[in-house]
Order: C-alpha cells, then structure tokens, then sequence
C-alpha cells in the first residue's frame, strides 16, 4: 500500500500554530497570551537556525542527488515560506487587535515618543544618554564596498540618511545608508516609564532610539527607519563524526556559531522596496532570505515583558503537590527500599529528585552516584549535590550530553565545575547523543551494596520541571537497577554484553522492541480479540514505526495518540488510519512526558520513556524506556492519559489537513486536562 505522511516542517509548523492559538484564546490571561507570542517568536527562530537552513544546504546538492530525495527541496521551502508570512501576518493581528488593547484596559499602555509628557521625555534622554549612547556602534552600508555583519538574531535599525547643509538636488544623489544595532543584550527591550495616575506606561527601546537618531547621526538628516533582523543556520554538523576530540570541536563549532549562513532576514513590510533592495544587494542576500514583518521584531523579548504589579493578569498559581507516600519516612532510600514510588511533575514537586540527590551526597552510607546530564539547569542544585557528594569521598560519575542543541555551552560548564570537585565526567559519544534521563544511587546497607534508581521521562533540571510535564520514578527493584548499571557501562565505554530484559535501550532493542508489540496487538486482532495502543509524546516522525501503526489500524487495533509537536502520521484516512485518532494538547504547561501502552490481551504493558517515536531517537540516540509493574502506578498512568483523552477545552484534533480544531464539546461539560490532572493527583494524596 501507497501509505501517505504529512512533512515533517510543515507538521512543525502546524503545531506552532497551536501555540499562536493560545495567544488568542479569550481564557488565556493577557501576560500568559504574551509568554505564548515569545514563545511562538523563540521556536520560529529555532526552526530558521536549523531547520530551514538546513533545508537550504541541500539546495547546493548537485540536481541528480536532490532527485533521491523524497521530495522536492525547493517546492517545500516556497510552502514554508508561504506558511510562515501568513503565520506572521496571524501574529501581528493578534497584537494589534488583542495583545494591545487588552494591555490598555488594565491601564498599561504601549507607547511611542510622540506620546510622552515631558517628564517622560526627560526620563528617556537620560535612559538614552546614560545607558543607551555607550553600546551605540553606527555602520554605514555601502554596496559592493562596506558590507557590516549582521549577528545572528540581533535587532538592528536600518536607516536612510542624507548630509545636512546641502541643496536638494545634491541630497537627493547623496543619500547614505546605515545601520544601528539595538542593543537589547545589555539594556532591557522595554522601558518602564513613570506613572501618570493609575495609568502605566512601556516603550519599546527600539522607539527610543528611533526618537534619538538625530544625536546617533549629528550632522545628517533622518528620512526613514525600519527594524530588521538575520537569523543565520545554527545547526552543528556533528552528530556523524567519529574522529578527534570531540568536545574541542563543538566548542570551536560554537565560536562560529554566529556566523552561520543566512536563513531568513526580517524586515518591516512598510519599508520601501527601493530600500529593500538596496539592503539585499549590500547584505549579499537572496529572495529566499527575505520575510516581511511588522514594525518591531524578535517578539521573543516579550519573556522579559514587564508588569506594573496586576497578578491577576497571569494563570492562578498551582502549587506543586506534595506526595503523600513519599513524605511518610523521613528519608528517600527507606521509602523507595518498600515500594516504588511515581511522581508527575510540575503537578507534584521536584524537591523529591533534588532531595534524593542531597540525600545521597550527605549519606555516609552512599558509596557512588552515576547520573545522566542532558539539559542542566543554570546554577543547578543536582550539580551543586553532585559536586558535595565528590567532596565527601563519593564516587560520583556524570555522562554531559555536550551536543544538547542550544545548551552545549551550559551544560560544558557545568561539566568543568564538576570535573575540578572530583566528579567523574564523561564526555558525548561520537556519532550519538544521549538522552536517557537516568541516576543510579549505590549505598552499603548490611555489609552489601543495594542499588537505587531514578528514571524519568524529563531532564534533571528544576527550572523546567516547573514548565514541562514529566514522570519521575523511583525504584529499587533489582531488575531494574541491575539494568541501569548496565546503561552506565556502555556510557562508560564498556560493552555490557547483555540482552536487556527490563529496560528499552535504544541501540540494545528498542526500536525492534516497540515494533514487536505493536504486531503483537495485530495479532490479537487478527484473532478477533481486543487489541488497542495509546501512546503520548512529543513527536511521531519514524517511517517504519507509522507504517507498522498503520497495518495496525488496518487489522482492526483501535490506536489513539496524543502528539503535541510534530506528527508526520495522518489519522482517520479512510483504508489507511481509519482507526487512529489523534490530538494535540497545548496549555500551560508544556507536554513532554512520553507513555506507551500496549493492551497485550487485557495484561496492559505500561512503558515511560525519555524517547519519542522518531528516527533520530530510535536510531542515533541513546534512550531508556522503562516498565511499570506495580499495578497502582499503572492506574495512575492510565486515569491521567484519560483525563489527556477526554479534554475538549485544549485539545485539538490532529487530521488530514492539520486545520487544528480544537475538540467538539458534545455534552455540555468542560473537561480541561491539566486543571483536572491537578485536582485528580491533589485528591490521591489527601
């Protein structure tokens, strides 16, 4: 059979969408609708740096290998392009009409120079004078002789000048051209104004210096101004080398970062387009660079948006959940030593995994910790834990992913703090990353070592425990510790010679053990007997593991999938995906835990991973899927994904056109998951 798949950047984009949605939605709290336009404006820029760039890099293939791709590069990126300008005409639209006017309802309002009183005036020519003038660097464009580098996702002013004290017919032939860096790096992007009354004011640092250019160029009149930007491919061609030290490569990879080839060059759509081309000529760029915006760029600022003090104007707090069991005994490792324990994060606290950590590095009785780095947190408290577990004679052992796109810098530091306590640092595999979330704790008790493990479907990071949903599962189970000392002997580059029984290791099975049972609910159906696989996570991407879903929907299994990023499988096509159903769930929080269950003829198999179903996961990564046996885990597993399955407030359907309905609501009742997953884990642990 001809099986069909949505593009992978076109089904990126359309979960993006999603995000914009929430900018719009009337429920959303006027500062939250402003963190989603940052993010929308963050994860547009990511997809630019490496996705689109990278697209464009195959462009310099030679015509007959482009052939043997399996699509057509240039007809995809004129969609993406297409895609994106809409997107973004979405995206002004929602600040304009929405963003904007519900700021000036709760008297804050945006403001430009003309509007300001003189206090104000007085206010901003001392920002300018002391804050602004010293990081102010003009440079003049001239075509084919002056040629300034645009840094990469830097706002910049482009401006048209001419000499003062000159005729008309001169300044007309002696227009220059220049360009200003905003410099948002060291001074915030939003100004905060006095007061005047109850009513609040904010200007753009842009618009401030818009008003002072005469000063920035004295002796030249101003004609026009316009914002631009250049984001530059970011992308670190890495992941196959097998040569060298690797670490000093990614390290000499990122001082180049900056100077990545152009992806896309933002600029305000009201600029002239005699100025446009002047810029695109002077600036080396292609019609392919080009996206027309609004008059303020790099929306991602708006994480640092400021709010005058109306805590209303964000979600009500959820206070993360203390976990009844696991506070029944004073410390972690006589809890974990009765039974195993599951937290879901940021629904429940994270101080649990911190805890257990500085637990293990104080305990006399603990003789080693090994532990998995993926995404560290800055100023990281599990780093600070391992770092006074070496210094009490511990042997702790780190394995720091280096190649964590966007944190190798993070992560590489604090890899070189632990290395001077004493830790033990174990550096990226050449040709592999690993995303395994993973610690293994060893302490003496009764004259032998017992093994305690952490597995978790997130990174050991409390900053984005607080955002991102995750599972966190403690256990001393010795089949499962065993295995994941044997996970941290290949980390430690030794070959464990072992067939994993427990744990789903990618590189050791995973791939094939995923595809097993999902023929292996074939086969009940083939049979006539119930057969059903529900799986959340991030992205569903692998070919192989589609097409088996789809001989899975064919034999007649009932598939239901919860996908919030990319999904490159297509639902409820009739004679292909009839019998699979899919949505996507964006919120408040950001869906990141993965669970794969598997009805296996009524004895469920429950699987949490740190792995999504996609080929970079199954086949270049090193990934752990870990079971869940106790059956009153299970049952929380389950009741959460019904609460997922059954929401019709967030959810969206994902179909055949990626029009991103959000879910019918057929009887009346509100159902909004992660509020309800809240109140669900608040009652378990009363």
């Amino acid at each position: 059979m001809d099986y069909k798949f949505f593009n992978r950047e076109l089904s990126w984009l359309s979960f993006n969408y999603r995000v914009l949605q929430e900018a719009k939605d009337p429920e959303t709290p006027l500062y939250e609708k402003i963190k989603f336009l940052a993010i929308f404006s963050s994860n547009l820029d990511e997809f630019f740096r490496v996705r689109v760039a990278s697209l464009r890099t195959l462009l310099d293939l030679k015509k007959k290998t482009q052939k043997e791709l399996k699509f057509d590069v240039e007809k995809l990126l004129e969609k993406l392009h297409k895609t994106v300008v809409k997107m973004q005409e979405d995206y002004g639209s929602i600040y304009t009409n929405i963003i904007k006017p519900e700021l000036e309802s709760n008297n804050i309002f945006l403001v430009d120079p003309s509007q300001l009183n003189p206090l104000q005036k007085e206010f901003i020519s001392e920002v300018f004078n002391s804050q602004v003038v010293p990081h102010i660097m003009p440079m003049i464009v001239v075509k084919k002789k002056i040629t300034p580098f645009l840094r990469n996702q830097r706002l910049y002013l482009a401006v048209k000048l001419s000499p003062k004290n000159l005729g008309k017919a001169a300044k007309r032939k002696r227009y220059v051209y220049a360009i200003v860096e905003i410099p948002t790096n060291h001074i915030d992007r939003f100004i905060l104004l006095p007061k005047v009354g109850n009513n609040n004011f904010i200007i753009f640092l842009d618009d401030i210096i818009r008003y002072f250019l005469p000063q920035i160029f004295y002796g030249y009149n101003i004609h026009e101004s316009y914002a631009v930007k250049l984001t530059r491919d970011a992308e670190l061609y890495i992941e196959d080398e097998f040569a060298g030290n690797l670490l000093d490569k990614i390290k000499k990879s990122l001082s180049k970062r900056s100077t990545g080839a152009p992806s896309r060059f933002l600029y305000d759509r009201a600029m002239p387009a005699s100025f446009l081309s002047f810029l695109k000529e002077a600036l080396l760029l292609s019609d392919e660079d080009l996206y027309p915006g609004g008059k303020y760029h790099n929306f991602s600022d708006f994480f640092s948006f400021p709010n005058p003090g109306i805590k209303q104007l964000y979600y009500p707090d959820l206070k993360p959940l203390k976990s009844k069991n696991n506070d029944e005994l004073g410390s972690v490792f006589e809890s974990v030593a009765k039974k195993d324990y599951l937290l879901y994060f940021p629904y429940q606290s994270y101080d649990y995994v911190i805890n257990a950590v500085d637990q293990a590095a104080k305990d006399p009785k603990v003789t080693s910790i090994k532990i998995t780095q993926y995404r560290v947190a800055k100023d990281s408290k599990i780093v600070n834990a391992l770092i006074k577990a070496a210094h009490r004679g511990k042997e702790v052992t780190a394995f720091v992913e280096v190649k964590a796109r966007f944190d190798e810098e993070i992560n590489i530091k604090a890899a070189e703090e632990m290395q001077k306590a004493g830790v033990k640092v174990l550096y990226s595999l050449p040709g592999l990353k690993v995303h395994a979330k993973i610690a293994l704790i060893s302490r003496m008790e009764e004259n032998e070592i017992k093994n305690y493990a952490y597995l978790s479907t997130g990174n050991f990071n409390e900053k984005t425990a607080r955002l991102y949903t995750d599972y966190g599962y403690f256990t001393a189970n010795p089949e499962i510790t065993y295995e994941v000392d044997r996970v941290f002997e290949y980390l430690e580059g030794k070959d464990p010679g072992y067939t994993f029984k427990h744990l789903l290791v990618a590189q050791y099975g995973m791939r094939q053990a995923f595809m097993a049972m999902i023929e292996n609910e074939i086969a009940f159906a083939k049979n006539g007997l119930p057969a059903s696989i529900t799986c959340k996570m991030n992205s569903l991407e692998d070919e192989r593991i589609i097409k088996k879903l789809y001989e899975a929907s064919a034999a007649g299994v009932k598939v239901n999938l919860i996908v919030r990023g990319i999904c490159c499988l297509i639902p409820g096509v009739k004679e292909m995906s009839e019998n699979i159903q899919g949505i996507s769930i964006v919120d408040r929080f950001l869906e990141h835990d993965r669970v794969y269950i598997f009805n296996n003829g009524g004895n469920e198999k429950i699987y949490l991973s740190s792995a999504d179903w996609m080929k970079r996961n199954l086949s270049r990564r090193i990934e752990v899927a870990f079971p869940v046996y106790n059956e009153e885990l299970k049952k929380m597993i389950k009741d959460i994904i019904n609460i997922k399955l059954n929401d019709n407030v967030k959810a969206r359907v994902i179909d055949e056109k990626q029009t991103n309905n959000y879910i019918v609501n057929t009887d009346g009742t509100r159902h909004r998951s992660q509020y309800e997953i809240y109140d669900y884990l608040k009652k378990l642990n009363s």
